[in-house]
């Protein structure tokens, strides 16, 4: 799609500086832009590298300027520049119409619009709203519901009975609505506690590759809106994750986990069972949090097990020192065996 600098400056609310009437189609990094693409900038370090771009049109912050370009002013140029590439470029479509190898139930109701890729499977009495598209070798089981213009990518699952919001993206090799890991022994054998709980996925989540998410045991699994999952990510059954929270790559929570909204996992974040991560917490990477433990609101944790920043930073600067703590207590050692003798 392409749109003038003037419209674009509407669009964003920004102000604008120059041509208004550079036509723009695509965004780009600065290095690689060509003349119709738009860039940003938003610190002095990189304005040489926006300057000597082809790039006519930049997003830049108001305290910075570049001579010879036509200049979209904002206070996050980041973010103006991802709202930007949302209304310039359209997304590759997943499916175009009904693939005649896809296999759909007589009883399910696929809204206008909806888009089906090759060798799909979506069995009886599934719901899918209006422009949603399934990627080639997707499974929607029996009674699973879509919202409108949901993106399904190739080979995602969704188990029997999930439910999904509006304009959910999920990525290829998702699984949504497996069994929780639950087990109860006896005598040497293990029997499977009941996974009959549900998992509903809220509006305008994005759940990456390889996710897995587990449905309920007897409750259900809760994804809020606005969450962002990442790639090879584990929820097990009955989490409930609140808004906008965003969970980084190789995180893995494990069950009854309550995460409240606007938390922020880094990568590879480990948590046990029950505990409760409050309101704008931050949870660093490869942390780690026990079982039954509460991280408070606006709280940043770090390490395993996890504990405030500042006594991470603290304790983590002693470890480093240990090699020479020991050598020092060694040599203290020999002295007093000397005196000894």
């Amino acid at each position: 799609m392409t749109r003038t600098a003037h419209e674009l400056a509407e669009f964003l609310a920004c102000t604008l500086e120059g041509d208004g009437t550079v036509q723009l189609s695509g965004v780009a990094a600065p290095g690689s832009a060509n003349v119709s693409d738009l860039i940003y900038v938003e610190k002095a370090g990189h304005l040489a590298r926006a300057a000597a771009s082809r790039a006519r049109c930049v997003v830049i912050a108001p305290e910075l300027a570049i001579n010879g370009k036509t200049l979209l002013r904002a206070s996050n140029p980041k973010l103006a520049f991802a709202k930007a590439a949302a209304w310039l470029v359209s997304p590759t479509p997943i499916a175009i119409g009904i693939h005649p190898t896809a296999v759909i139930s007589p009883t399910a109701q696929l809204e206008k619009g909806v888009a089906v890729g090759p060798y799909v499977v979506i069995e009886e009495n599934v719901k899918i709203g209006e422009g949603s598209e399934i990627g080639a070798f997707s499974f929607i089981g029996r009674e699973a519901q879509l919202g409108a213009h949901c993106r399904l990518y190739p080979r995602v699952t969704l188990y029997a009975g999930a439910w999904l919001g509006d304009r959910v993206i999920l990525h290829s090799g998702a699984v949504i609505g497996s069994d929780g890991f639950g087990y109860v022994a006896e005598e040497g054998k293990r029997w499977k506690f009941p996974q009959v709980g549900q998992v509903r996925i809220g509006n305008d989540v994005e759940i990456g590759a390889n996710t897995t998410i587990d449905r309920g045991s007897l409750d259900r699994t809760d994804i809020s809106a606005g969450v962002k999952i990442d790639n090879l990510v584990q929820v097990a059954h009955n989490v409930q994750i609140g808004e906008n929270t965003v969970i980084a790559a190789q995180t893995g929570i494990s069950g009854s986990v309550v995460i409240g909204r606007d938390v922020v996992f880094g990568g590879q974040v480990g948590l046990g069972d029950h505990c409760r991560i409050e309101n704008g917490a931050v949870v660093g990477a490869q942390a780690g949090v026990p079982s039954g433990k509460t991280i408070r609101s606006g709280q940043i944790v770090w390490g395993t097990p996890a504990r405030p920043l500042h006594k991470f930073k603290e304790q983590f600067a002693w470890w480093g020192r240990l090699p020479k703590l020991a050598e020092r207590v060694a040599r203290l050692e020999e002295k007093a065996e000397d005196r000894e003798a």
